[in-house]
């Protein structure tokens, strides 16, 4: 057993290249092989966002606060609010943070391939962020 007391690790702020505006995480769990699970606290100040990006076994977020936003590649940005869940398959390329206004808080999880559990690409741009959220 790996028992974590809460504040015995810090919270970090989201690499720049990563992530657009401040981000803040928490790591919840990141389990040794042969577990592969990966979990972590997320909190975005109003305007912040990932990158693009893709998981090679998935990802889902649960939204525990605030209001968020989240498109796939092609897809529509829809809007996040606390108790929603969000799957995303394997592979899919999507980003997702706080709306403009407000901050946004979620549980990322995803699974590592070979110990690589996220594929990091461009930049959202402010022209993708702003479209307008889909019902």
């Amino acid at each position: 057993m790996d028992l974590h007391l809460a504040g015995s690790r810090p919270t970090r702020r989201g690499p720049k290249e990563s992530f657009t505006g401040t981000v803040w995480q928490d790591p919840i769990v990141d389990a040794p092989a042969p577990a592969r699970i990966r979990a972590s606290r997320v909190s975005f100040e109003p305007g912040a966002r990932t990158n693009w990006h893709t998981h090679p076994l998935g990802q889902t977020l649960y939204v525990i606060s605030g209001v968020g936003r989240f498109q796939t590649k092609g897809g529509p940005v829809r809007e996040l609010r606390p108790g929603d869940v969000v799957w995303i398959p394997p592979g899919e390329k999507h980003w997702h943070g706080a709306s403009a206004t407000n901050a946004m808080t979620h549980v990322a999880m995803q699974e590592s391939l070979d110990g690589n559990h996220i594929t990091w690409m461009e930049p959202v741009t402010d022209e993708e962020y702003a479209v307008k959220v889909s019902g």
